[in-house]
């Protein structure tokens, strides 16, 4: 039998936690589902699903308290809950990964950390709080820069998407992948806000725009399960939004990038990104073209 990819211990026998004490020997490049710290994240992760369920109400306002944040946007007491569980939870596995999450106080101290812990305890707070199920948790693990594991739990949806660093991704289980679409037209599927939808309309892009997915780690798994053709996000998305459905998307056979082409980086001392697209890569390359047209018009 082959020996387990990480050594585990318990500092609590009354709350055993799963540890990696030996995470600088594992081969992050080539996890699987079925790897112990893969399937500690997840259960983690489902787990604080669960305890974001108990403040939320469909069809009706959040039983949590809400205040608003420096620019306006609302944040939940059911945000601060469950951030602050999944930093006990996720810090308890990886005990050496620095830490960065929506609702944090940052640190530089993670510039320093080749692993780092990237979340966003409640992606898509406004729809939480209005009682719409399109909201999510995000937690990635990036390893020099570029994340290795990547799960997105919507619990109001009953979804959950995991994906490993070569290894898939999967939707509750099952592989997933992104729309086998090569073109747009005005059938593909696209979903993002108007403003930079309309500009690659401009640009000679043809396709039909549904809804805007308020949640982005959402937004972009719905293009990994091939439910979607293709994702936007406007300019300044943070690491915590995107990081791990990034690696969703990249493990469905798609990708998640700049406007332009570019690949994301995580953990740098800035967090925002520009303006972004998910998609198929030939469904990528088209929107690329159209955004170099519009900046050239």
């Amino acid at each position: 039998m082959n020996a387990p990819l990480f050594k585990r211990s318990s500092k609590n026998e009354a709350d055993p936690a799963e540890v990696v004490t030996g995470w600088r020997d594992l081969d992050w490049e080539r996890l699987s589902h079925a790897d112990g710290v893969v399937c500690a994240l997840v259960e983690a992760t489902r787990a604080a699903g669960d305890l974001a369920l108990g403040f939320f109400h469909p069809g009706e306002k959040t039983s949590a308290a809400i205040t608003k944040k420096t620019g306006g946007s609302p944040v939940s007491e059911a945000d601060h809950v469950v951030n602050r569980y999944l930093e006990q939870r996720l810090r308890a596995i990886l005990p050496e990964a620095g830490w960065l999450s929506e609702e944090s106080e940052d640190s530089a101290e993670r510039l320093e950390q080749d692993l780092v812990l990237i979340v966003d305890p409640i992606d898509g707070t406004r729809s939480f709080v209005a009682g719409e199920r399109g909201w999510a948790i995000s937690v990635g693990v990036v390893y020099r820069h570029r994340p290795v594991i990547g799960i997105v739990n919507a619990p109001a949806l009953g979804e959950t998407y995991v994906a490993v660093r070569n290894g898939g991704a999967r939707l509750n289980g099952r592989e997933i992948r992104v729309s086998n679409r090569t073109q747009l037209d005005a059938s593909a599927l696209v979903a993002g806000p108007l403003a930079l939808a309309q500009e690659l309309r401009d640009a000679g892009l043809q396709f039909d725009l549904l809804p805007k997915i308020p949640s982005l780690a959402l937004r972009i798994t719905k293009v990994a399960a091939g439910v979607l053709d293709a994702g936007l996000v406007s300019a300044n998305s943070h690491d915590w939004d995107i990081a791990a459905a990034d690696l969703v998307v990249d493990e469905a056979g798609g990708r998640l990038a700049t406007l332009y082409g570019r690949q994301l980086l995580y953990n740098r001392s800035g967090t925002r990104h520009s303006e972004l697209a998910a998609g198929s890569v030939p469904i990528l390359a088209e929107i690329t073209a159209a955004a170099i047209r519009a900046k050239v018009q």
